[in-house]
C-alpha cells in the first residue's frame, strides 16, 4: 500500500495510481487533441532551447495524431527541429526498407513529411545479430537515459491488452527486450499491411 502526504496534512492510502482520464466522442477528437499536445510540449521545450523526447507508438492508432502532427507542421510551422524520438518497438528479424518494418511505418506517416534531423531518430534494429541482442537492448534503454528520459509518451493499447507488446502478465519493470508476440497480435498486424 501506498502512503502519501497530502497537502492538507494528512496522510492518503493509496492503492491504485489514479490516472488522468479524458474521454473523447470521437478518435477523431483525440487524436487532434493529443497531437495539440504534443506540438504545445515541442514549442515549450524550443523556447527553453531544450530537446523534447518523444516516445513513439506505431499501429492505427497513433495515425491521425501523425497526420495532425504533419498538417501543423505544413499550416503552422510546429517545427521538429529540437525533436528527438524512440520508438517503441520493431519486429525481429526485420529489415528497416520491409514495408511490415516499424522503420518503414514511420518514415512514411511522419518522419519523411517533418523537420526532425535523422540522427535524431532512434527505432529498434530489427537486423541485429542475436549474439549482442541483449546487449543492444540495454544500451538502447541507456540512450534513452542519456536525453534525460521521455518527455510525453504515446502508447496504443492493443486487442490483448498489450502496451508496448507488453502483454498482460509482463513485468511492471519491463524494458527493452526480445519477446514472443501473442498470436492474435500478429494476426492484427497482418491485417494492418493489407
Amino acid at each position: 500500500m501506498d502512503i502519501r502526504y497530502n497537502e492538507a496534512g494528512k496522510f492518503e492510502e493509496t492503492r491504485f495510481e489514479k490516472i488522468h482520464n479524458v474521454i473523447f466522442n470521437t478518435s477523431q477528437e483525440a487524436s487532434i487533441a493529443v497531437a495539440q499536445e504534443i506540438a504545445t510540449l515541442i514549442r515549450r521545450k524550443i523556447e527553453l532551447n531544450e530537446l523534447c523526447v518523444l516516445g513513439l507508438a506505431t499501429g492505427s492508432s497513433p495515425i491521425k495524431v501523425y497526420e495532425e502532427l504533419v498538417r501543423m507542421h505544413e499550416e503552422e510551422d510546429l517545427s521538429f527541429a529540437n525533436v528527438v524520438t524512440f520508438n517503441l518497438d520493431e519486429y525481429y528479424p526485420m529489415d528497416k526498407s520491409n514495408v511490415q518494418s516499424y522503420h518503414y511505418f514511420m518514415q512514411e506517416h511522419l518522419f519523411k513529411y517533418v523537420d526532425i534531423r535523422p540522427e535524431n531518430i532512434h527505432i529498434p534494429d530489427g537486423k541485429i545479430g542475436a549474439e549482442v541482442l541483449n546487449d543492444y537492448c540495454v544500451d538502447y534503454e541507456m540512450k534513452i537515459k542519456s536525453f534525460g528520459g521521455i518527455d510525453f509518451q504515446l502508447l496504443g493499447i492493443g486487442r490483448t491488452g498489450h502496451v508496448g507488446f507488453n502483454e498482460p502478465g509482463s513485468h511492471l519493470n519491463s524494458g527493452t527486450r526480445k519477446i514472443i508476440l501473442d498470436h492474435r497480435n500478429r494476426l492484427t498486424a497482418k491485417k494492418l499491411i493489407k
